[in-house]
């Protein structure tokens, strides 16, 4: 009986520990499959594998219309009252009265901040990487409405060409330049894209609430949720050996949490490379949508668009760039050659201001200070372009496989 009862517990812990490693080795399968995936994943894209990644990105394209297409369309009520809106405003634009005028400056008006909110999600939506359009547009627009504020003696400058083109007015009155002044004429292009900022933090919210509501495994979704649940498992193991940017986001993380719409708007309040963390603690700890969103848009388009402004206008002042610039042959050896190109610059800015003399612009380095700037602005936009397309080719091969995962799942 001893003997028999041996050989039965035996059997049974060798059964269990064929259930053990049946189990392990499933799962190591499972973590290869996905590795595996993921490195196929990182090689789609344009400069190793263009038709593929080509391929991959309209079909992704193609799944992402007909989804939300087929949600759009599904919301009667939206659909509907957008229909009588676009109507209603083809009508208007269309019929002539006296009523057109208001109607066009109205319409000129909303393009226009259209484009600077459009800029706004573009610098910080993501899709790979975000268009600092702030240094490549917003900024640059502030810098040349200083600049000519300053030149032409007024902020009055003729509608059109402005705001496409800044030009002096002809009618020879000047006026009191003043900081705020000058603020105030910039405040709607600055609010804009700063609504369009705060837009543009909303994905990393909803993914990581929908993550949250819905159990969603990190590894199969974002790769920000992905390092979030990392960087709380480091939280939890061994705080000691976090890195300082570590350290920095746990430290927005944890503001967020204890101080809820305060905490939110100081982050958005100023200049933060990591309040993408901000919108993903926020989506993961359920925070209502109005307080982040509200927070955020508040501190982006209010607090931070004013402390950017007063950045770069300071930074523009004429007096301090002419002062910048007498320091600047101090510079060693390359000091006496940086100083002629950018005084042509800022020679030839200015005098494109004044319509008299702007066909009298002098060749030279100002010219090709602007030629450089202008071949680095389109050089971020195509990188920003062809990291679209290689981030939904990856997108569209996560999809595919997550699909063919669900079919082995059943079968």
């Amino acid at each position: 009986m001893v003997g028999h009862t041996k050989k039965k517990d035996a059997t049974g812990n060798h059964q269990m520990n064929g259930g053990s490693t049946q189990h392990r080795s499933k799962k190591q399968n499972d973590t290869q499959k996905k590795e595996k995936e993921k490195k196929e994943r990182e090689s789609l894209v344009l400069w190793r594998k263009p038709l593929t990644t080509a391929e991959y990105f309209f079909r992704e394209c193609t799944e992402l219309a007909s989804l939300y297409g087929k949600k759009f369309l599904a919301n009667k009520v939206i659909l509907g009252v957008i229909s009588i809106v676009v109507v209603f405003l083809y009508i208007l634009i269309n019929s002539k009265g006296p009523h057109q005028s208001l109607v066009q400056g109205m319409y000129k008006k909303v393009l226009w901040c259209l484009y600077w909110v459009g800029l706004g999600i573009l610098s910080s939506v993501g899709l790979g990487t975000g268009l600092h359009t702030f240094l490549l547009y917003l900024g640059p627009h502030i810098a040349q409405v200083t600049l000519a504020a300053y030149e032409c003696g007024s902020l009055d400058f003729p509608e059109p060409p402005y705001p496409d083109e800044i030009i002096c007015p002809n009618n020879g009155k000047m006026a009191s330049i003043t900081f705020l002044s000058i603020m105030s004429k910039v405040r709607l292009e600055a609010m804009c894209w700063g609504a369009g900022t705060a837009l543009g933090e909303l994905p990393p919210y909803f993914m990581a609430r929908a993550a949250r509501l819905s159990g969603i495994d990190p590894d199969d979704d974002d790769e920000d949720l992905k390092a979030f649940e990392e960087l709380e498992k480091k939280r939890k193991n061994n705080r000691d050996e976090l890195t300082l940017m570590e350290k920095g986001k746990l430290f927005i993380e944890e503001i967020v949490q204890k101080v809820g719409f305060l905490g939110i708007l100081a982050c958005a309040s100023i200049p933060n490379p990591l309040f993408d963390l901000a919108g993903i603690t926020c989506g993961h700890f359920l925070v209502p949508f109005w307080t982040f969103f509200g927070a955020t848009l508040i501190g982006k388009a209010v607090i931070k668009m004013h402390i950017q402004k007063m950045f770069v206008i300071i930074a523009f002042n004429e007096t301090l760039i002419e002062t910048a610039l007498d320091w600047l042959k101090l510079v060693p050896f390359v000091g006496t050659k940086l100083q002629v190109p950018f005084k042509s610059f800022l020679d030839g800015q200015k005098q494109k201001l004044h319509k008299n003399s702007a066909k009298n612009i002098s060749e030279g380095g100002g010219n090709v200070l602007g030629s450089i700037f202008e071949k680095f602005v389109i050089a971020m936009v195509l990188y920003f372009v062809i990291s679209i397309v290689n981030s939904f080719a990856q997108s569209y091969h996560k999809r595919i496989h997550k699909k063919k995962n669900i079919k082995a799942s059943k079968n």
